[in-house]
């Protein structure tokens, strides 16, 4: 197989990769509580560098590498903007951290905050699976007997009604966060999460909710440039196969 044209595909894959990425993070521009994709590449060994043979290949196309993979997405944990609501039920995390959920029996993170009662008094999100809030020692919050618009919920995660203490959200922290994986929905999981994570004093705004930290004029620009990249490695796709179009037909037809 021609060399190079093996580099420009994986040029060509990494940067279609690149824009899924991108056109992500702008479908979620309006999302609460999301955080941005992050596309990471890392340069493919050759086949003589992984098996630590140098006798196997060309000295020279040793030194042009192997190609442009892929690595695993990373995720931006930067605090986007708040947004006020007016909603009481409505909380923002200030700073780090995360909300605990149970989601279908399992135990997740979200920084959506925009939470409500259910028919049952339970402080749920407002997803699709109706996600129930855990309060600091891991049990969900139930505010049964209360309606929503008596309950409010403040700065250290404490939930009152008419100024009388009924429970309290909790909000918690993992000691590697770039190990959170997106779940759908909003929630972040991690093998074993439930071990690593630990409650942490909350810092919460009453009322508001956090934007998605997606800067649309940032994605816009880097869309470009993969765009640009992706069509200089389809090029050069299609003159090295216009190259060796000319040597099987032409040189190949000398003498």
């Amino acid at each position: 197989m021609n060399y190079g044209l093996y580099l420009s595909a994986t040029g060509v894959l990494t940067n279609l990769y690149r824009q899924d990425v991108i056109a992500n993070n702008l479908a979620n521009v309006e999302t609460v509580g999301f955080k941005r994709n992050i596309a990471s590449f890392e340069q493919r060994l050759t086949e003589a560098q992984q098996r630590r043979d140098t006798q196997l290949t060309d000295p020279m196309l040793e030194e042009i590498g192997g190609g442009l993979f892929c690595a695993p997405t990373g995720t931006d944990m930067s605090q986007g903007e708040l947004e006020r609501t007016g909603n009481q039920l409505d909380i923002a995390i200030v700073g780090s951290g995360f909300f605990g959920v149970q989601d279908q029996g399992k135990i997740k993170l979200t920084r959506d905050g925009r939470f409500m009662l259910d028919n049952e008094g339970n402080l749920v999100m407002s997803n699709a699976s109706a996600s129930r809030v855990l309060d600091p020692d891991g049990n969900p919050v139930n505010l049964a007997g209360w309606v929503s618009t008596a309950v409010e919920i403040g700065k250290d995660g404490t939930i009152t009604a008419h100024g009388r203490p009924i429970g309290r959200v909790g909000l918690y922290g993992v000691a590697d966060p770039s190990k959170l994986v997106k779940d759908g929905g909003n929630l972040l999981s991690a093998p074993n999460l439930q071990k690593d994570m630990t409650a942490v004093e909350p810092n919460l705004r009453n009322g508001f909710v956090e934007r998605s930290n997606v800067d649309p004029a940032t994605e816009l620009v880097t869309l470009m440039e993969s765009q640009r990249q992706l069509e200089a490695n389809a090029n050069m796709i299609r003159f090295q196969d216009q190259t060796m179009g000319r040597c099987v037909n032409d040189v190949g037809k000398i003498g």
